[in-house]
């Protein structure tokens, strides 16, 4: 939420207007219309950063009290966006379980853009990663929330993506450019032209 922000010079300019000319001339009129300026300019960054509190995406300091609303349990080490990323899940894991509603709580998350594909006569649905090659960070949080909403008779199958030969090969490379990359095989692993 943005709120228009004056500034203590511009403010300043617009209160003496509505005075009376012989207050403009006047320093004790704009040293006290200075520090209203001033004050006004506090009072909206204030506003401003308790508005973005009720927002899971702009919230930092009353993350905590999100998380015990949804009865997250609260972990101050983890990174805030980690954080954030399990508490809209939450918020958006609720109603009837289906492939859309999975798909949506895993993109939640970070580099969680999925596939869902359903797999009904072996009760299993598989949660492919396609935003991301490896393993995608705040795994961990993905399968608890997952585990909370799926049907407890089926099960959840990830399928993470990673270089295969034909990119690889398609890349038209040589070695020594691969080499010139240095890249570990993790790096290589994940590796997406750009």
């Amino acid at each position: 939420m943005k709120f228009r922000y004056w500034g203590r010079s511009a403010l300043s300019n617009l209160l003496t207007k509505y005075m009376p000319p012989y207050y403009r001339t006047s320093k004790v009129i704009t040293s006290l219309t200075g520090m209203e300026g001033q004050e006004v300019e506090n009072f909206q960054q204030k506003l401003e950063e308790t508005c973005s509190q009720f927002f899971v995406d702009t919230a930092t300091y009353t993350l905590e009290r999100w998380e015990r609303e949804l009865g997250i349990p609260v972990n101050n080490t983890k990174p805030i966006a980690y954080r954030r990323s399990v508490i809209t899940s939450k918020l958006r894991g609720s109603g009837t379980v289906t492939v859309e509603l999975i798909k949506n709580v895993s993109e939640s998350f970070i580099n969680g853009e999925v596939e869902v594909v359903e797999n009904p006569e072996s009760y299993r649905f598989t949660i492919k990663f396609v935003g991301v090659r490896g393993i995608p960070p705040n795994m961990d949080d993905l399968k608890k929330a997952i585990e909370e909403i799926k049907p407890a008779h089926l099960t959840a199958v990830y399928h993470y993506t990673y270089l295969i030969w034909d990119e690889y090969d398609q890349a038209n490379k040589t070695w020594d450019q691969w080499d010139a990359l240095n890249l570990t095989w993790e790096q290589l692993e994940c590796y997406k032209e750009e």
